[in-house]
């Protein structure tokens, strides 16, 4: 995993701060609480910090308020390491050998960090085993992603990808089926085959995939759209297809998590 050398970033909000201790994939300088802070949420925050042996400072609620940028902090942040992203070799290594198919989320270019924290939380949860993300020109897994994860980001196994249709040529070699999810595809979401080692493609939210990219999926899949309403938002149709993978892939219509998955928040 690459980090930032000598980069500090900010996390703030209970769920990015206790999930970054939990995972324990980066390195925390320092644990910041509002002086008028204090519960069960803190209690817990300090016990991590204590078992790390991370320090802990108390700030004024104005000055907590300055070190965040206005962000939604509920008086915890943190000064830490920047989120570690995978190179795909690593990424492959790590991830190791088995029988399961595996199930890879492939994001093209979103700009909205809401989004972005949408699908990987909802990747998590539906079991999806790694989230490519493009180098440059789109949405980082920032500060700001995290929170809008709730902290899932945290634990998530996320690939940096320089080329989106060079990395799906080259999961295509390694038997991966590619599906991207576009308005204009011509197979419905409940009729295609999610089974198998599979790569699902996400677009951006204004573009959707880039014809380039698009020419290397092996099929495109569209949602049905019932009424005038001709598209839906980038995390609400990516949580939709991901979850019709997973019933596919489990067999179970129920939709009932096995032992060992599930979301971590």
């Amino acid at each position: 995993m690459k980090k930032r050398a000598g980069k500090v970033e900010i996390l703030s909000g209970f769920h990015p701060v206790r999930e970054a201790l939990r995972s324990d994939r980066r390195k925390f300088e320092k644990i910041l609480i509002s002086r008028e802070k204090t519960g069960s949420r803190v209690d817990e925050i300090l016990a991590l910090a204590r078992e790390k042996g991370i320090p802990v400072e108390n700030l004024e609620p104005e000055t907590m308020e300055k070190l965040t940028r206005g962000a939604r902090h509920q008086g915890l942040a943190a000064r830490v390491s920047p989120f570690p992203m995978m190179e795909f070799d690593h990424f492959f290594k790590a991830l190791g050998s088995g029988d399961a198919p595996r199930f890879f989320l492939v994001i093209e270019n979103l700009e909205d960090p809401h989004n972005l924290g949408a699908l990987i939380r909802t990747a998590l949860c539906a079991g999806v085993d790694g989230i490519f993300l493009p180098k440059d020109r789109a949405v980082s897994p920032s500060p700001s992603v995290s929170r809008a994860s709730a902290g899932a980001m945290e634990h998530a196994g996320i690939v940096r990808m320089t080329n989106s249709a060079a990395l799906l040529k080259k999961l295509k070699k390694l038997g991966f089926w590619v599906a991207g999810l576009d308005a204009s595809g011509s197979t419905s979401l409940f009729k295609a085959d999610l089974t198998g080692n599979l790569a699902l493609v996400i677009g951006g939210e204004h573009k959707g995939i880039r014809p380039l990219v698009q020419k290397e999926c092996d099929f495109l899949i569209s949602l049905p759209i019932m009424d005038r309403v001709t598209s839906l938002n980038a995390s609400v149709a990516g949580g939709i297809a991901m979850y019709e993978a997973l019933r596919q892939r489990t067999g179970n219509p129920g939709l009932e998590p096995s032992a060992g998955h599930g979301c971590p928040v």
